[in-house]
């Protein structure tokens, strides 16, 4: 397990205070410099990235532990966020964006050094901002990952009861959903849901040890492809970013086949991440269509999946082993494309993609006796690509399992303001929230 020397992870702050109890998962704001944080105690606390201070904590609206949420994107002049708990519900919150004035002047009294306590009592005093719109009713049992689609209309929603429901919001001024789909093909929990960052299309991870990906087609939502590969439950899946391309060579000579990859890429879309049990990290890509033949056709790979046919996905890589149990999130950066994960043995751990150099694609590839060799067809047209390991923090939360990790950028005091910055965000049994800053 050969680590890059050159990069580290340092830890940033905690976020404060934590919870008395376990947290699930964090989601940053798409806009706002602030996150959300579930926890088995029932609630949802917002924090800031300016300062790691509680802004508020939302109660009230589920009756058991809340599992995930997430922000709705594409929305200006208010703050959306689902939730879903434990009690079989997902609940809808609203709030006005003066919160970001809020919450600005909350970052100020912190630097006057005002007590914690009473920036608790002032969050609690403030809670009723938060608006329980809706509550969206149909599973069965634990909701255990919610996620909006790019656009913003349709939310995801998926169970212990192995089902995944698909809700529209209606956006007619009074917080009506409708159902427009549930999809029971899964033998087992679903554990997460993720959309597709521009295209209608979900990915779902599952105790029954598959991914599967749903599109709609002519009004009804189906299945399109099942992914196996995996040896255990699929704990978690997250998509790359539409613009991404992996870290240029060591020889400077990456130039020609980063637009080579480019143009692979756009026929096959973005690839998939996921993480399982079985203790691997594996990336899925989608193999592109056949090409446009028509008269007057360009000679570019369509991307549009013909009516009624299902996709091919094959598995990309495998990256290198770092974890010894199950691995719970995986996080994929949009604007680096660096990759994190994290899991039971309260791991972090930092991949980044490679093109290959010229002098190593002359030979055959050596593969780390940790890493299964690549299987399924090679793509003539696809640059060849390694994956790194960067960074491995060891008991990132002492003894305690790590729930969740994510990406977001760096709003600090202390953050270089002439550079996009990104911090890592992680979550664990113990309810304490930690940053990360990545250092090269």
């Amino acid at each position: 397990m050969a680590v890059e020397n050159a990069t580290t992870l340092t830890f940033l702050s905690d976020l404060t205070p934590p919870s008395l109890e376990r947290t699930w998962l964090t989601s940053p704001h798409p806009t706002l410099p602030f996150v959300a944080t579930c926890s088995s105690d029932k609630t949802v606390r917002v924090y800031s990235l300016t300062n790691f201070r509680l802004l508020s904590t939302i109660s009230g609206g589920h009756k058991r532990s809340v599992r995930t949420c997430a922000w709705k994107p594409n929305i200006s002049g208010e703050s959306v966020l689902a939730t879903g708990s434990f009690d079989a519900t997902v609940g809808i919150w609203r709030r006005w964006d003066n919160y970001e004035e809020t919450a600005r002047q909350r970052q100020q009294d912190a630097a006057l050094d005002i007590d914690d306590n009473q920036l608790v009592g002032e969050a609690e005093e403030d809670d009723d901002e938060w608006r329980f719109a809706v509550l969206l009713d149909g599973h069965d049992s634990e909701v255990k990952s919610v996620s909006w689609s790019a656009s913003g209309a349709l939310l995801a929603t998926c169970s212990r009861d192995k089902s995944i429901w698909i809700w529209e919001d209606l956006d007619d001024g009074d917080n009506n959903f409708e159902t427009v789909a549930v999809m029971q093909e899964h033998e087992g929990d679903v554990k997460c849901v993720a959309w597709h960052p521009a295209e209608e299309c979900l990915a779902s991870g599952s105790y029954d040890d598959t991914i599967r990906i749903w599109r709609e087609d002519i009004d009804d939502w189906g299945q399109v492809a099942c992914i196996r590969g995996h040896g255990g439950t699929v704990w978690g899946v997250d998509w790359e970013a539409i613009e991404n391309v992996p870290s240029t060579s060591p020889d400077g000579s990456s130039g020609r086949r980063e637009e080579a990859w480019k143009q692979w890429h756009l026929p096959a879309g973005p690839r998939l991440a996921s993480c399982s049990h079985d203790r691997t990290v594996r990336v899925w890509r989608r193999q592109p269509k056949a090409l446009v033949s028509a008269p007057g056709a360009s000679g570019i790979p369509s991307i549009i999946r013909p009516s009624g046919a299902d996709e091919t996905w094959e598995e990309d890589a495998v990256l290198p082993g770092a974890h010894v149990l199950s691995i719970y999130a995986v996080a994929w950066s949009r604007r680096t494309g660096l990759l994190a994960s994290v899991g039971a043995d309260g791991r972090i751990v930092v991949y980044e993609e490679r093109f290959l150099a010229a002098s190593q694609m002359a030979q055959p590839m050596e593969t780390d006796s940790a890493t299964p060799a690549r299987e399924g067809p090679v793509t003539p047209s696809h640059p060849p690509t390694e994956w790194k390991i960067l960074a491995i923090v060891d008991s990132a939360h002492g003894i305690y399992e790590i729930n969740h990790v994510a990406w977001t950028k760096r709003a600090d005091r202390d953050r270089d303001e002439s550079k996009e910055e990104e911090v890592l965000v992680t979550t664990a049994d113990d309810g304490s929230i930690k940053v990360w800053n990545i250092m090269r």
